[in-house]
């Protein structure tokens, strides 16, 4: 099953994407249930009424989420905040991996202002997030991505409109997108755009849930068959065009296909401590692959073919690295399609020996059966710590992870 985010046009906002979630099929009892039951979490806000109603934006029917507060304070710490969504997730009973997520969201938010104020992230204080809105988007989102099941979904995302001109805010006014948004999608994959729009399409709340919740950037759709869409609707409203986010769900094949580039070049006359640098090298610089195969050439010649696995974007980068460190006279192109198992990226954060590490691995699905790999250099760096072989520290985290990915 694949999920895709469109946020080619409108941008997104937390409670676009909570709206489209629950136009796709998310309950929406339990969603409010379960952000009436946060409210307590958060002092001097009360919500006074919250509801999901039907709406027409630029003649497309979206859903839209009503939310009437009263609030005392107009300004928080990102603490108060972060402390009012982690105890909401616990008391509201919500997966570990869930909490895990919306932690990871407010985080980024967190994060992001600590890094443009160069303040540490205890001192950080929200103004345009210090609402309860905050709370709300990201406690709902959460709840909705649970009940969906989409956390064990393949989800892709399409380019990021983000407006244009400037915005006003708490602290003046600067070019759209303001630097939250900039620093929060600094770190990702996800692609971000502008358009005519004079206004902010992409909220900081929004892109803090968008690029926790996928690191997988499309240009275009993949080829699925739809079972499901949902249309969040914005507040605002654009003459030009409908003010929603859509959100599909469907199934793809077994497998995702992808093109790339193979750089190959014979060298005979290089040490095998070369050859070793020369991975590490391409590696760094963000190869897909790189193999080295011994053989026998023209005269008996013992040879070494260096095989390398990129992207068109960065292939001259590798062939660069490959004539100033063989000395290669000559490097073969040629392009090659892929059939590649789906996956998706995972982070969480354990605690072995009472130390805790962020450990970082692939899951994947194929014929029914879910499996995952930890990253290799996770496993080196957490063995060298704990002092345990990989392969006791590779079974240590096997069972945390599967105990968190467990109902």
């Amino acid at each position: 099953m694949v999920v895709v985010i469109d946020p080619q046009i409108a941008g997104i906002s937390g409670d676009m994407l909570l709206s489209s979630l629950v136009d796709l099929g998310a309950d929406k009892k339990r969603i409010i249930d379960g952000i009436k039951e946060s409210e307590k979490f958060l002092s001097n806000s009360t919500i006074k009424k919250i509801d999901f109603q039907k709406i027409q934006k630029h003649g497309i029917e979206c859903l839209q989420l009503i939310l009437e507060i009263n609030e005392e304070s107009h300004e928080r710490k990102g603490s108060e905040i972060k402390k009012a969504i982690t105890d909401s997730t616990k008391e509201i009973g919500l997966l570990k991996k869930s909490q895990i997520f919306a932690g990871s969201c407010i985080d980024t938010l967190i994060s992001s202002e600590s890094k443009i104020h160069g303040i540490p992230e205890d001192s950080v204080h929200f103004h345009e997030a210090s609402s309860i809105d905050t709370l709300v988007d990201i406690v709902g989102v959460t709840i909705a991505l649970e009940d969906l099941g989409l956390f064990d979904e393949k989800i892709v995302c399409l380019p990021v409109s983000v407006g244009g001109e400037t915005v006003t805010f708490s602290h003046g006014s600067m070019s759209n997108p303001a630097s939250a948004i900039l620093e929060i999608f600094k770190n990702s994959n996800l692609i971000i755009k502008g358009n005519n729009a004079k206004e902010e399409l992409t909220t900081p709340t929004g892109a803090c849930i968008l690029v926790n919740l996928t690191n997988n950037a499309v240009e275009y759709y993949p080829s699925m068959k739809i079972d499901s869409i949902g249309y969040g609707a914005g507040q605002k409203n654009f003459e030009t065009f409908s003010n929603s986010l859509k959100i599909i769900h469907g199934s793809q094949n077994n497998f995702d296909i992808d093109s790339v580039k193979i750089l190959e070049t014979n060298v005979d006359d290089v040490s095998g401590e070369i050859l070793g640098n020369l991975i590490e090298k391409i590696m760094d610089k963000g190869a897909r692959d790189v193999s080295i195969y011994h053989g026998i050439t023209k005269k008996g010649r013992p040879t070494n073919l260096v095989s390398v696995i990129c992207d068109d974007e960065n292939m001259d980068d590798f062939v660069d690295i490959l004539v100033l460190e063989t000395g290669t006279l000559g490097i073969r192109i040629s392009d090659c399609n892929r059939f590649t198992v789906p996956r998706t990226i995972h982070d969480v954060s354990l605690t072995l020996h009472g130390q805790s590490f962020k450990v970082n691995y692939k899951k994947f699905t194929f014929k029914g059966k879910t499996n995952f790999k930890i990253e290799f250099d996770d496993l080196k760096k957490i063995s060298n710590t704990i002092d345990k072989s990989i392969k006791e520290t590779e079974s240590l985290l096997r069972k945390e992870i599967e105990k968190l990915e467990s109902p």
